[in-house]
Order: C-alpha cells, then structure tokens, then sequence
C-alpha cells in the first residue's frame, strides 16, 4: 500500500502562492539542490495527485518541458480532482471528480510506490481530516509574501511529528511531518 505525501514550496508566513496565484518566490530558492531533492522524490514516487488549478498549470509546463524531471513529470501516471474538468491531454492522466476520500484511499491501496501531492492546498484540505495523508513535506522558503493562497484551511486540529528538517544553501528548510499517533 502506498503513502500519500504532500509536498508543497511555502512562504514563511504560509502562503503556497501570493496574490493573483504568483508563484515567481519560488525561482529565489530553486537550484542544484532543491532539483536533485525533487529528482530524488519523483524517483520514489508511483503517481501524482493535484487538484485542478494546480494540474492545469503543470499541464501547461511540463509537456513542452526537457530534462529528467520533465520526463517523469510526463510518464508518471496523475490523477486529479476536478469539479469542472472531464479529460485531460497530458499523457497519463486519470480524472476524478466527487468522492476525493474513497477514491484516494483506492488509489493508495492499489499503488505500490507512494503518492505525491504537489501544490493542491484545497485538495489537501480535504484529505487531511479524513487522515489520508501520511507525511507532509514542506519547503519554508525565508520570504513573507503578506498574503495569497494559505497551505492550510481553517479546520480540525492535526497534531504532527517531525521527522527531518534539512537546510539548504539558499535558505530553503526542508520539513518533514507525519501525523501523530492518536493518544
């Protein structure tokens, strides 16, 4: 059975995006490291889970795309969530659209390699009180955006432990978190 691990590039003040879905932050941090870092997560990963709006931004990168990462990006199998969209040109790609708990707990239990859910703060806001996520991993990059798109929604509380932490040159701290046991 798989694992579902989220992996998101947030702001200090925990934005996943800032006003009007700017997402150019993420260039201050991006390098030699944090590509090897993805490079390595991809590796391990069985498929990729997005919402919609971050599906179609990837949609709209990575067929065009060369390079290792491109290559996965294109090959690995993807499956969104969307409320609107049907069907998708980028090879690989299963839609769904209502019941996001049951189908992802399908979708871990028939896929041997973990899961990555890439950006999808929504999506994610619908998964975690369900307890379908199992490690979350979070890329702090040391800016203050002031406002945007939060990672996480107003909700139930999830008490977490932390695995790793891991510093990178360019002031980027990797986090890595799995919720606690229930006491």
């Amino acid at each position: 059975m798989a694992k579902l691990i989220m992996w998101n590039l947030m702001t200090l003040d925990g934005f996943v995006e800032g006003p009007n879905r700017d997402i150019s932050w993420h260039s201050d941090v991006w390098g030699e490291e944090l590509e090897q870092l993805s490079i390595e997560q991809l590796n391990a990963a069985g498929g990729l889970l997005f919402g919609r709006v971050t599906y179609e931004l990837m949609a709209n990168h990575w067929p065009g795309a060369v390079g290792a990462v491109a290559d996965f990006m294109n090959a690995t199998p993807k499956y969104v969530f969307s409320r609107t969209l049907k069907q998708s040109p980028w090879n690989n790609t299963r839609m769904f659209g209502a019941d996001v708990a049951d189908t992802v707990t399908k979708l871990k239990r028939d896929t041997t390699k973990d899961i990555f859910l890439f950006g999808s703060a929504d999506l994610a806001s619908h998964l975690t009180p369900h307890g379908l996520i199992d490690e979350f991993r979070i890329a702090v990059n040391p800016i203050i955006l002031g406002g945007g798109t939060p990672l996480f929604k107003p909700g139930e509380r999830v008490k977490l432990k932390l695995l790793d932490s891991r510093p990178m040159s360019t002031g980027i701290v990797i986090l890595r978190y799995a919720p606690a046991a229930a006491k």
